[in-house]
């Protein structure tokens, strides 16, 4: 009997604790957003939600992009000074070169398409881990974006700034960019070929190369997606900022990490989601970052605060890898005592 009891424990103990990794970020966002709606009267408006999205939309690009990455088990932290340089670039084009807005656009998505396809050769071909390849881009990319720059902020012209605050209805433009491209790469991972190989790959390359899956390749191109998504997502930030800053870009890549991870996608790869994952990663760091301004705390206390989550995401991330999902049984049939 006693042995019966304890394995009754065990099993529920086990059970609240997946229960608690599965959904504990679902939790922390109606917990956050009830105690915001309490504390701060305006917070839960119409005109503040959609404030929220509109600052949210760049992030969603970029994560949309970088989970890509992640769910093959490798790291892209490049995604920041991707999206500065290549924004960079496209302000200086319209601005010093009087370039047309839509040629700097394509100019621009094919120079971030060029900066993936250096990541995957790098981490494909040359065979040099992720991190190393991606950080050593990530300081040299935003080197090269400092000195076209000067290091200084160059305004875009009146008429594409305009585009930063432009609406259908009372929802941002960029919203729905946003949005329209969480969906596509969403169907992507759940109803193409491509995203099954890039969890088959997370979840174990020699198994996938096994099954014909041209593992280089796939992960060749995921790299190229997340450089050009953090490009678009570059060029929402620096329309809705209305200039080219030294400083877009800067701690990005720990950002778009910390919402992937608190949106479910293990950075062991082979799991996770654009929808609702990615998405609520995004949403959660944001509404904090919002409600945070509503009750007047401090600009540092996000930091703080962010970095405490990173550091529960990982965490959290880490229990799921390590433990098992389902307790485990005895083969031995229990005897009453």
């Amino acid at each position: 009997m006693i042995t019966q009891t304890t394995a009754q424990t065990d099993s529920g103990w086990i059970r609240l604790r997946n229960f608690i990794l599965q959904h504990g970020f679902n939790l922390v966002l109606i917990g956050v957003l009830l105690f915001y709606t309490l504390s701060a009267p305006r917070f839960l408006t119409v005109t503040n939600l959609v404030g929220l999205l509109h600052a949210a939309a760049p992030m969603m690009v970029i994560a949309a992009g970088l989970a890509l990455v992640v769910m093959t088990g490798k790291l892209d932290i490049s995604v920041g000074s991707v999206a500065f340089l290549t924004s960079s670039i496209g302000t200086i084009l319209m601005v010093r070169n009087g370039f047309d807005p839509l040629i700097t656009l394509v100019i621009v998505l094919v120079i971030g398409f060029l900066i993936g396809a250096l990541n995957g050769f790098l981490v494909v071909v040359l065979k040099i881990s992720p991190l190393i390849a991606t950080l050593g881009t990530m300081i040299s990319l935003r080197g090269v974006g400092l000195e076209i720059t000067r290091s200084t902020t160059i305004s875009l012209p009146e008429d594409i700034r305009r585009l930063g605050n432009l609406t259908i209805g009372s929802i941002f433009v960029d919203i729905l960019v946003a949005l329209a491209v969480m969906l596509l790469i969403h169907i992507v991972v759940t109803r193409t070929p491509f995203g099954r190989w890039l969890i088959a790959i997370g979840n174990g390359e020699e198994t996938a190369a096994r099954l014909g899956i041209r593992v280089g390749q796939v992960t060749f191109f995921s790299f190229i997606l997340s450089s050009t998504l953090a490009t678009l997502g570059g060029v929402l930030t620096v329309i809705q900022v209305g200039a080219a800053s030294p400083s877009i870009g800067s701690g990005l890549e720990f950002t778009a990490v910390s919402v992937i991870v608190i949106g479910g996608i293990s950075l062991f790869g082979g799991e996770g989601s654009i929808l609702p994952g990615a998405l609520r990663g995004v949403l959660i760091l944001e509404i904090i970052r919002n409600g945070l301004n509503h009750l007047g705390a401090d600009p540092y206390a996000y930091r703080f605060v962010n970095g405490a989550i990173i550091f529960i995401a990982m965490y959290a991330d880490s229990l799921r890898a390590r433990l098992p999902v389902t307790p485990k049984t005895s083969d031995k049939p229990s005897t009453p005592g």
